[in-house]
């Protein structure tokens, strides 16, 4: 019979970039639902963090960060910047940057369940981005199969 399980990963980030893996988590909810074949959605529920599959390796990481930089840098001039013309709360951060960096990179993943394992190759993980942090965060899993 086929189950579909719902589940939060909560965390705490440290920079205003930062890329972790949340690979492991996922996997460990994977092994707690005894699904053999399925899926798993993994969803960010932020408009300024970001979620892909890529390679873990330190180099590359810097490498990313570096790009969305030079892809939506933080002193460009934006519209969603211009505080004084929205209706906006007294902590309301100026990050129009977080936003574009955050569509651009798309905020879910699909990953298969192929014989109890995620079907992910030797060299991908799956990357939640922060990109106007520190902040605590939440993602929603949801996985489905038999």
């Amino acid at each position: 019979m086929m189950q579909i399980v719902n589940k939060i990963i909560n965390l705490e980030t440290k920079e205003s970039i930062a890329i972790y893996n949340v690979t492991p988590q996922i996997k460990e909810l994977l092994q707690e639902t005894g699904i053999q074949n399925g899926q798993v959605l993994v969803s960010s529920r932020h408009t300024t963090t970001a979620l892909t599959i890529n390679e873990y390796e330190e180099r590359l990481l810097e490498d990313i960060k570096a790009y969305l930089r030079k892809l939506a840098p933080e002193n460009d001039t934006y519209l969603h910047n211009d505080l004084h013309l929205r209706d906006v709360p007294p902590d309301e951060p100026i990050n129009a940057h977080s936003h574009l960096m955050a569509m651009t990179m798309g905020n879910s993943e699909v990953i298969p369940i192929v014989e109890g394992k995620l079907g992910l190759g030797t060299w991908q993980s799956i990357l939640f981005l922060e990109l106007d942090g520190p902040r605590k965060r939440t993602l929603s899993v949801q996985l489905m199969g038999i």
